[in-house]
């Protein structure tokens, strides 16, 4: 009996790479899915029905039960009818997983309006979505819930050639931490995935000639998000997860006094806070160095 037995779970852009080995983890562990894809390449454009539909034929052939979905998550009638679906196909929803996105990537000089919009629409606006129509349904239940939200190292730590990315993945982990202090009066779990994983839409972001297919497999990401919809990890909320390969982080967001007066004292004048910043300037962590990218 798997961990998430007799459980239904919606998993938006399950068509492929990461979302893919999240449902079909799911279907192992015992979970019906609802597997959700727009269909599209991904800088977001196209769409079509096969790449859900494979993936709910996958779960069926190894016994397990899915429905497939083709909503747009950036629509919010789209994004209500996939929680619906649940419902109306297995009488409720436990787990979601909002794994949704599209990349235009580009570096900020060249980046255009329209490839800024589309990317915080999908991957910002259709995490809203997704994830106020799950919200509002496992409130309605009133059996709690656990719904993970897939963040970026990108938008925590920075990445060149990602500024729109980097913000949408940002705003996402911010949306979290204020929903997890919500949620938790209704028994809903919220949590942060900030995955590295190979797939169509990071094939060209790591090393090339290092195996990355292969070290960086999504499939070794999917069990962390997969058990954060148990019921073994009912006390785990507000949190964010790194997982790179079989590597999985904790952060802890720490602060550093790098200078310092007692309050009841007037204002650093601008030199003296100049000069109280440096004194240590070479203690500080390092920052994040930048990835070469082959584009401007």
């Amino acid at each position: 009996m798997g961990l998430l037995e007799g459980k239904v779970a919606l998993v938006t852009g399950a068509g492929g790479g990461l979302g893919e080995t999240h449902a079909l983890l799911l279907a192992q562990e015992g979970a019906a899915v609802i597997v959700n894809d727009l269909g599209g390449a991904r800088d977001g454009s196209g769409g079509g029905n096969s790449m859900a539909n494979q993936v709910v034929e996958k779960i069926k052939a190894m016994g397990g039960q899915a429905v497939a979905d083709y909503g747009n998550v950036a629509k919010e009638e789209d994004a209500n009818k996939m929680v619906q679906t649940a419902v109306e196909h297995f009488g409720k929803l436990d787990f979601l997983i909002a794994n949704a996105g599209i990349l235009r990537d580009k570096a900020f000089k060249n980046m255009t309006n329209e490839m800024w919009d589309i990317v915080l629409d999908v991957h910002l606006r259709g995490t809203y979505l997704t994830v106020r129509a799950a919200y509002n349904q496992m409130m309605n239940q009133e059996s709690g819930g656990s719904i993970v939200v897939t963040s970026s190292t990108s938008g925590l730590l920075g990445n060149f050639g990602q500024t729109n990315y980097g913000a949408a993945k940002a705003g996402i982990a911010g949306f979290a931490r204020c929903l997890f202090q919500e949620g938790m009066k209704y028994g809903i779990r919220v949590n942060v995935l900030a995955p590295a994983a190979w797939s169509r839409l990071t094939e060209d972001i790591f090393p090339q000639g290092q195996n990355m297919a292969e070290l960086l497999s999504p499939d070794k990401v999917s069990p962390l998000v997969v058990w954060l919809g148990s019921d073994d990890a009912k006390d785990v909320t507000g949190r964010t997860f790194l997982a790179s390969g079989n590597t999985v982080q904790l952060l802890s967001w720490q602060s550093q006094v790098i200078c310092q007066k007692d309050n009841t004292e007037g204002p650093f004048s601008v030199a003296d806070i100049g000069e109280a910043v440096r004194e240590n300037f070479d203690k500080w962590p390092k920052g994040i160095q930048p990835t070469p990218r082959p584009f401007e």
